[in-house]
């Protein structure tokens, strides 16, 4: 205290003394200089001061909470993936789909983050005995939720990574609870090893699924797999067959038993072996064989509606196995995972209320009991789940323990269970719809500025284009014209469309003008069919648009229905080559289509009508937020400038003369056969081109699609490929006969 007291009046003289000298060194304004920065500093050094205080409250509040925070993040990034997953089966708007690649990228490092901070930072003291008790809730959370085990389909080709990190993170948990749980209560050593066991084999079967959902993995199972009696139908839906109001129910058994044989359709495995059951007989046998390769036991039963159901529930099945857990979850093993899981999850909890809550924070119990009833809600979830899935009924039909069959199946206990858990999901089909671009002419405001900004293709990719639902009328316009093609060899041997595009369209007319006519579009040197095929799709495009607003007519003959059809063929064909060009074969054409684009804007720009335009419509133009999906207006309007003036055929305008060819062409034969018949020619050919790009899409495009709500291609795809096997089968069976 005397020290002090003395030290502070030498401080003060110390400092008067330097007052002094500066004074008589610098002068006055000088020391006011001085005096300024001396301030100016200790200011500045308060400042500081403060922001290193503020800075050290989160990391104080991190160091201390860390792990909390991770494991509550961890779960709930669980039940996230939990809920959105299945927006993944149909086309769904960009921010869920976003939220959810969200959730799925940070699960798995959090969580791995998570185990890494437990093995190698640790914990304070006073957290040891319970936070070391979380480790196998991470390795649970790792093992994922059962409806998402792969986002895209590289990731199952990578299941040898997960195998690795398995190793790594089962390593890194045991460590965690060999340093700090040992000394904890006796409950929760019991409680934390049985969690470790479920977080280990949880994990592990993802991994497994992962393999199990690879291509390749699909084609060597093939070669083991039977074909005959464990892919049937259960004998209580055999009188459905027959039933004129089949329900979706029995459309997704039916897809169930004919599953097989779109394995093969998507790994191309064309080994196609029916094995007898040694322990059937004979009729037996034939019975089950024409329910597995017939598409239906009457052929007049088998209509458009039942075959666009029967494909989008294969779909549906096959992303199931492509993305999800289904292709492990019902096995024996699989159903037994999830009831072990749910028993020790609800046996942990009742082992930690027992356990002692001494010298634990109330928040770190808090978190445990969170912990826990978190995994046994999701664990029960899953386990209901696989019992009311349709998944469940196949298994049940293939098991050779027929007193489990009858006792789930015949008793419909399991229909009961399946109804209730239908009620409270709420899940169902949705209706699949394909997408087309705008018809506009010009750009509207926000797509200018999107285009100065440097984000004109993310413009045109979600706003330049909607959505339009295929109607009835164009289904079973193309469930026909496939039947058609099918039955009358225009495939080969494995499934391949033999001609090129547009071809069978003109040849199925069977008239020699309309042949000519096609051979006519081919000359040498000028292919109006594009060389290649998306160079066709872009001519063709422009040209149906001329030729539907230079013959337009009175629809009231049933027209309308036909005009509409090959619309929404045009604007989804063009909208796969600019959108999703992956999906159609041989070369892209972006370039070509932005330079016919551009050629379109200028003749439309210096149309003569155009420059007499008043400046409130162009003010209304350029003004305009975004494109109008159900205008024509602008389509109409330039169709028409193209069809009065033939474009010159130069490097400048590729495809433009082409197209206006094509569009005389058709008029000039709309003259002799009508409007009607030109029409239906029209329809014909781009439903050549919609079947040809499904048929000739690589299947990996399909698969890979699968994951993202699929594609009209995909269906129509495997549609052919169904009927290519049925009709096959109809005429081995014929010769058979003969």
């Amino acid at each position: 205290m005397h020290a002090y007291t003395v030290m502070v009046p030498i401080y003060e003289m110390f400092q008067w003394s330097m007052l002094k000298c500066s004074k008589v060194l610098i002068g006055d304004s000088g020391l006011l200089y001085l005096l300024i920065i001396i301030s100016a500093s200790s200011l500045w050094d308060q400042i500081a001061s403060a922001i290193a205080t503020m800075a050290m409250a989160p990391l104080d509040l991190w160091n201390e909470w860390a792990t909390q925070i991770l494991v509550l993040l961890s779960l709930s990034l669980q039940v996230v993936l939990l809920l959105l997953a299945g927006i993944r089966r149909r086309e769904a708007s960009p921010m869920p789909k976003f939220i959810l690649w969200l959730a799925y990228q940070l699960a798995d490092s959090t969580a791995i983050y998570a185990v890494g901070h437990l093995s190698l930072c640790g914990v304070p003291v006073k957290h040891q005995l319970v936070v070391a008790f979380w480790a196998p809730f991470l390795l649970l959370h790792l093992g994922g939720p059962d409806n998402i085990t792969a986002y895209a389909l590289e990731d199952s080709k990578l299941w040898l990574r997960h195998l690795q990190n398995l190793v790594v993170q089962v390593l890194g948990a045991a460590y965690v609870l060999y340093k700090y749980v040992p000394r904890s209560d006796s409950f929760i050593f019991l409680a934390a090893i049985l969690m470790f066991a479920v977080g280990v084999v949880k994990y592990a079967e993802r991994t497994w699924a992962l393999k199990h959902s690879n291509m390749g993995s699909i084609r060597s199972s093939l070669h083991k797999e039977r074909v005959g009696i464990y892919h049937h139908l259960h004998p209580r839906d055999y009188g459905s067959m027959v039933d004129d109001n089949e329900g979706d129910e029995f459309s997704v058994r039916r897809a169930h038993s004919m599953f097989h044989l779109c394995k093969r359709a998507i790994v191309d495995f064309w080994e196609v072996s029916v094995e007898k059951d040694p322990a059937e007989n004979q009729s037996s046998w034939e019975e089950n064989h024409n329910l597995v390769v017939n598409l239906d036991i009457k052929k007049e039963k088998l209509n458009y509606k039942s075959m666009w159901v029967l494909m989008e529930m294969e779909l549906s099945l096959m992303y199931d196995l492509q993305y999800t857990k289904a292709g492990v979850i019902h096995t024996w093993s699989g159903y037994g995972i999830r009831v072990a899981s749910s028993l020790t999850a609800a046996a942990s909890i009742l082992l930690f209320s027992f356990s002692s809550k001494d010298g634990q924070s109330r928040v770190d119990v808090a978190v445990s009991y969170t912990l826990l009833a978190g995994a046994l809600l999701l664990e029960m979830m899953s386990l209901l789940r696989a019992l009311g899935s349709s998944w469940t009924y196949a298994f049940l039909c293939k098991t050779q323990w027929t007193w489990l069959r009858d006792a789930a199946l015949c008793s419909g206990r399991w229909d009961r269970l399946r109804w209730h858990l239908k009620a409270i999901t709420g899940r169902g089909r949705n209706s699949r719809s394909a997408r087309r671009p705008h018809n506009r002419a010009y750009q509207p405001l926000l797509g200018r500025i999107a285009r100065m900004l440097g984000y004109h293709d993310l413009w045109i990719r979600y706003y330049g284009s909607g959505s339009v639902e295929f109607s009835e009328y164009l289904k079973h316009q193309l469930f026909e014209y496939i039947k058609h093609l099918t039955t009358r060899g225009g495939l080969n041997m494995q499934g391949v469309i033999r001609k090129n595009w547009g071809q069978e369209a003109f040849e199925r007319q069977k008239q020699d003008d309309i042949v000519s006519l096609y051979k006519s579009l081919k000359e040498r040197g000028n292919n109006y069919l594009g060389a290649e095929f998306q160079e066709g799709i872009i001519i063709w495009h422009i040209a149906t648009d001329v030729f539907i607003a230079k013959s337009r007519g009175d629809d009231a003959d049933g027209a309308a229905d036909m005009v509409k059809a090959i619309r929404t063929l045009s604007n989804y064909m063009i909208f796969l080559l600019v959108d999703r060009p992956y999906m159609l074969p041989g070369l892209a054409q972006s370039m070509l289509y932005q330079k016919t684009c551009e050629n379109l804007v200028n003749i439309r720009e210096s149309s003569p009508d155009r420059e007499k335009r008043g400046t409130c419509m162009k003010l209304k133009e350029f003004f305009s937020l975004r494109d109008d999906p159900d205008r024509l207006m602008h389509v109409d309007e330039l169709a028409n400038i193209l069809s009065e003036k033939e474009p010159p055929l130069n490097l400048d305008m590729p495809r433009l003369y082409f197209s206006y060819r094509v569009a005389e062409k058709l008029h000039d034969k709309m003259k002799e056969k009508g409007r009607a018949f030109m029409l239906q020619l029209l329809l014909d050919v781009w439903m050549d081109f919609l079947v040809y790009a499904a048929n000739r899409c690589s299947r990996e495009s399909h698969a890979k699609k699968l994951s993202n709500g699929g594609e009209l291609t995909t269906i129509l795809w495997l549609m052919t490929y169904y009927l290519h096997l049925d009709a096959n089968n109809a005429s081995t069976t014929r010769r058979t006969t003969l």
